[in-house]
């Protein structure tokens, strides 16, 4: 199911562009299928191993789709994939457009030492989005296997095997606007997972949003893209916008990235790609893995939008990168910040094209006392300076305010809560009927959880999701973590909180503190070496594990933990210097584990 290698000149010209202009996202695909447009995948080497046009995936979408109805599913039927990135994925994802059922794409991303946690992962995947049949490639059924036992799929296999059913002769179904288009849970709660649900109609206007207004797309772009299909902006602003926009796409896969991550720019400079998106901490890691006779093998002059987003973006990192590259034609003007979650589709803000990122210099210590942005000079050493990224305005149609709590709307530079109104808002969490209501008010407002303020209708994230841990792009709710502490005989129930603090290089560190009781050293530094070890085994994660005495950690005025003010308290605590001392110590244990 390959053909040779799309031509990577980036143009459409045998297609008339439209802006994703659709109903449906079949619509969509039925007319890019009519162009020569498609998707590359790459290896880690850099040698193309698939090629994926628009009309063949139609047509391969379509037969396959005959072969799930032949399975006698009904209609919005749950499809559990394995999101890997494959043209495999791609084809099952289709498919399940087209015969009207819904696809739930599942976590790729098992570590070493971690098989029970994926698998534990794996199953409350399945039982919380009720799956019919599930979906991976060899490498992965076995756990998938595993993770389905006792539950009642009527059918776990690789895709070869769902090939080779025999196709219905029934009709494909109308697919209407309002029907389900997919389910994406949210990356963070792996206890706790919420799939939030996005119809056609939903899908449709976050992607001509991004596609006519945020990045101004026309026939001559081309994407380029290593982001997991299982995440927002891998699935959406990489699977989906290229098809709605009728352009060609490159993908690697993103553990082969982690690996070689130079193999980005080598495919930027052999496609000649227009838009590629990351993380800040890939554009790091890129750039770390750079060496000066690199530079003159890449010709990036054709890169013109570089997006950030996913999570906190750090300038340091941008510029560092842009000067590295500059000499093999990167345009730091190409950087483009943005703001966006699941709940909305993928894209809520991007910041002016071709303008570079800009930032706000603002008082830390004004903004965590008293909730208001204050500009400081570069040069001006009062409180705490930090550089927060302008995130740009609201894609067309979107409504945004900043709330102290949920009903008073605050003035600009005061920073609260971020609340969303508009047509790509989802329609709620799948099954979770009082989670939805939670998030989403009955004038059809979205309670986001992010925090920043509003100038002049340009939005400033401050700070993610409430207690919301990202390291590395990946999002980890603290409860998850707190659990397991929890779980060991010496801890008791809301004995422990988790957070994260930035080290002395600025990056991301996780800590878990403890209230412990125990008093013998020995006893004490064992149960510091078992959790670390248990987080490291079920949640692939290193974290810095502290115990401090009974009643130390702090709490509300109703009584619960406070994890915000436990993470000030231990930065106070630590103070600039010995925080260096605790960062280097944590990075010695990770080292030694």
């Amino acid at each position: 199911m390959s053909s040779p290698e799309l031509n990577p000149t980036p143009t459409n010209h045998s297609l008339q562009f439209r802006a994703a202009d659709f109903a449906t996202l079949t619509q969509a695909l039925d007319y890019a299928a009519q162009g020569d447009t498609g998707a590359n995948f790459y290896t880690g080497r850099g040698a193309i191993y698939s090629a994926l046009p628009y009309r063949e995936l139609r047509l391969e979408a379509i037969d396959l789709a005959h072969k799930l109805l032949g399975l006698g599913l009904e209609a919005g039927s749950r499809v559990a994939l394995v999101a890997e990135t494959d043209p495999e994925f791609v084809r099952f994802f289709y498919a399940c457009q087209y015969a009207g059922l819904i696809p739930v794409a599942l976590p790729a991303s098992v570590k070493v030492g971690a098989h029970h946690a994926y698998v534990a992962q794996l199953q409350r995947l399945l039982e919380a989005s009720d799956a019919a049949i599930a979906v991976a490639s060899e490498g992965y059924l076995s756990f998938l296997l595993e993770a389905s036992e006792g539950l009642a799929l009527r059918m776990v296999d690789k895709p070869e095997a769902f090939y080779a059913l025999p196709a219905t002769q029934q009709a494909l179904p109308q697919i209407n606007p309002g029907d389900i288009s997919y389910i994406q849970y949210t990356s963070g709660s792996t206890r706790f997972p919420r799939g939030v649900v996005i119809k056609h109609e939903t899908a449709m206007a976050n992607l001509q949003g991004i596609i006519a207004h945020g990045l101004m797309m026309n026939g001559d772009d081309r994407m380029m893209s290593w982001l997991p299909f299982y995440h927002d902006m891998g699935l959406v602003g990489f699977m989906l916008v290229p098809m709605a926009a009728q352009v060609s796409i490159d993908y690697l896969d993103t553990r082969e990235f982690a690996m070689r991550p130079r193999q980005w720019l080598e495919l930027m400079t052999k496609s000649r790609a227009t838009i590629s998106f990351a993380p800040s901490f890939g554009y790091d890691l890129c750039a770390r893995r750079v060496r000066p006779n690199d530079i003159a093998n890449y010709d990036l002059s054709n890169w013109r939008v570089a997006g950030i987003g996913a999570e906190m973006i750090r300038p340091d990192t941008l510029d560092y990168f842009a000067e590295l590259l500059q000499p093999c034609g990167f345009d730091r003007r190409a950087f483009l910040a943005c703001y966006g979650m699941a709940e909305c589709t993928l894209g809520v803000s991007f910041s002016p094209l071709w303008t570079g990122f800009t930032t706000h210099h603002i008082d830390s210590d004004h903004l965590s006392d008293h909730h208001r942005a204050i500009l400081l000079d570069e040069s001006d050493q009062r409180g705490r300076g930090r550089h927060f990224v302008n995130c740009g305005v609201p894609l067309p149609n979107f409504e945004v305010q900043i709330r102290d709590g949920e009903e008073t709307v605050l003035d600009d530079w005061h920073s609260g809560v971020i609340y969303l109104r508009g047509p790509s808002v989802m329609s709620g969490y799948f099954n979770l009927p009082e989670e939805s209501s939670h998030a989403l008010d009955a004038d059809g407002w979205l309670n986001t959880g992010d925090i920043g303020y509003l100038v002049d209708g340009v939005l400033t994230i401050t700070g993610r999701k409430k207690d919301l841990i990202i390291i590395h792009g990946r999002n980890i709710w603290p409860q998850d973590l707190e659990h397991i502490a929890e779980a060991e005989p010496e801890v008791r129930s809301g004995d422990a909180v988790a957070f994260s603090v930035p080290d002395h290089e600025g990056e991301e560190m996780c800590v878990l503190l403890v209230q412990c009781r125990e008093t013998d050293s020995k006893k004490r530094n064992n149960l510091v070496r078992r959790l670390s070890a248990l987080l490291r085994l079920e949640m692939s994660l290193d974290c810095y594990v502290e115990l401090v005495s009974p009643h130390a950690l702090p709490k509300t005025s109703s009584g619960k933990l406070s994890r915000a003010k436990a993470r000030l308290d231990f930065i106070s605590t630590h103070e600039a210097d010995n925080l260096n001392a605790v960062t280097e110590e944590f990075r010695l244990r990770v080292a030694s584990a």
